[in-house]
C-alpha cells in the first residue's frame, strides 16, 4: 500500500566532514626551500657607474693641469698668499661687505615696510627706486656717485627754497671709498627689500589672524611668530647677496680703492706675475666663501627647527661621528670562531635558564 508523504522518511542528510588537524611541522618541500635561500642581486646600474668614472677622470685630468702647469707659479702664489699687502686689502674688503650688506638691509627693510604698506605714495616711492637700481649696472652708479661733483658741486641741509644751515662741497665728500660705501649700500638696499619683502609674504595670513584673535600685540607678533619663519625663506637668500656683496666689492678697483682685487693688481703691474696673482685673489675669495657657505648652512638649519616632522638633517660632523662608531664597532666586532663559542655560551645559558624556570614553575605548583 502507498505510504502517505507525511510519513515518509526524511532524507538523509551526508556525514559532515571530520576536521583534520593540520601537523604544525609542515615539512618544508623544494620550492619553498629555494625561495629561503635565493640571495637578492641589486639592480645593475650600468649607467650611473660610467657617468662616475668619466666624471672623476676629467676631475684628475683638471687636477693634474693644475699642479703641473708651471704657468701658475704656486711658489710666487705661497711667498704672496700671507703678504702684508694682500692682507691690508682682504681685511678692506671684508669691512667693505659687512657695511654695505648691513646698511643695505637696514633701508631694504624700511623699502619692504613702504611695498607693503597700505599708502599708495610710499608703495610707489619704494617701487621707483628699487625699478631704478636695479635697472642700472653696478659699475655705472659708482661712477656717477664718484662724479657727482659735477651735477652737484655743494650739498646743502637748510629750509627748502630758504637759507641753507650746512653746506659742503662733493668733492670733499665723496672720496674713493666713501663712494664705494653709498653705491654698494643703495644697490643692496634694492635686493634686500624684495628678499624682505618675499619672506615676510610667506608666513600664512590664517596665523596673523589667529595672533590678532589671541589679543597679541603687534610688535610680539612680529617678533614670535612673522620674523621667524619669514627667517627661513630670507636666509638662503641672503646668505647669497653675501657671497654677491663679498665678490661684488672687486668693482671698486676701478675707484683705485685699495681692496683685495686692486692690492694684486698693484702688484703684477710692477712685477708683470699676473696670472699667479690673479690666483692669490682667487684663493682668498675661494676660502672666505667657503666660510660663509658653512656658516650659511648652520644659520638655516637654527631657522629650520619644527619645520619638518623629520626633524633637522645631520650635519657633517654628525655623519663624521656616526661613520667612525661604525667603524669602532666593525673593528671591535668578534672573529668567526668567537662568534661560535658566544653562540654556544648563549645556547647554554638559555638551556639554563629554561630548566630554571621549569623548576620554579614545579614548585609553585606543589
Amino acid at each position: 500500500m502507498a505510504t502517505p508523504p507525511d510519513v515518509l522518511p526524511a532524507p538523509s542528510s551526508p556525514p559532515a566532514p571530520v576536521p583534520t588537524r593540520r601537523s604544525t611541522a609542515t615539512p618544508t618541500t623544494a620550492p619553498d626551500v629555494s625561495a629561503a635561500t635565493a640571495r637578492i642581486v641589486p639592480r645593475r646600474r650600468t649607467g650611473q657607474w660610467i657617468s662616475a668614472a668619466v666624471a672623476l677622470l676629467l676631475f684628475a685630468m683638471a687636477v693634474n693641469s693644475l699642479i703641473h702647469n708651471r704657468a701658475f707659479q704656486w711658489d710666487v702664489v705661497a711667498q704672496w698668499f700671507t703678504a702684508t699687502s694682500v692682507l691690508n686689502g682682504l681685511t678692506l674688503t671684508l669691512w667693505l661687505t659687512a657695511v654695505t650688506l648691513g646698511l643695505g638691509f637696514v633701508l631694504g627693510t624700511v623699502l619692504a615696510t613702504m611695498r607693503l604698506s597700505a599708502n599708495p605714495v610710499l608703495r610707489t616711492l619704494s617701487w621707483i627706486y628699487i625699478w631704478i637700481f636695479r635697472s642700472t649696472p653696478a659699475l655705472v652708479q659708482l661712477l656717477l656717485f664718484f662724479n657727482i661733483g659735477a651735477l652737484y658741486p655743494t650739498l646743502g641741509l637748510g629750509i627748502p627754497f630758504g637759507p641753507e644751515f650746512v653746506t659742503v662741497r662733493t668733492v670733499n665728500l665723496f672720496g674713493p671709498t666713501f663712494t664705494a660705501v653709498v653705491g654698494l649700500t643703495l644697490l643692496e638696499a634694492a635686493y634686500a627689500a624684495e628678499v624682505v619683502r618675499g619672506g615676510i609674504l610667506s608666513v600664512d595670513r590664517g596665523q596673523l589672524e589667529a595672533a590678532a584673535a589671541l589679543g597679541l600685540g603687534r610688535w610680539r607678533v612680529l617678533r614670535r611668530i612673522v620674523v621667524p619663519q619669514a627667517m627661513r625663506s630670507i636666509v638662503p637668500t641672503a646668505g647669497n647677496m653675501l657671497i654677491s656683496a663679498l665678490k661684488g666689492t672687486s668693482i671698486i678697483s676701478v675707484l683705485a680703492v685699495s681692496d683685495l682685487l686692486y692690492s694684486v693688481q698693484l702688484v703684477y703691474l710692477q712685477s708683470y706675475q699676473v696670472i699667479p696673482m690673479l690666483m692669490v685673489a682667487t684663493l682668498w675669495y675661494v676660502v672666505i666663501t667657503t666660510v660663509l657657505s658653512v656658516g650659511q648652512f648652520y644659520v638655516e638649519r637654527h631657522f629650520a627647527k619644527g619645520a619638518t616632522r623629520e626633524g633637522l638633517p645631520p650635519t657633517p660632523l654628525h655623519r663624521a661621528r656616526a661613520a667612525y662608531r661604525r667603524l669602532r664597532a666593525t673593528a671591535e666586532a668578534p672573529a668567526p670562531g668567537e662568534t661560535a663559542t658566544a653562540g654556544a655560551t648563549t645556547a647554554g645559558s638559555t638551556t639554563t635558564g629554561s630548566t630554571t624556570t621549569g623548576t620554579t614553575t614545579g614548585k609553585a605548583a606543589r
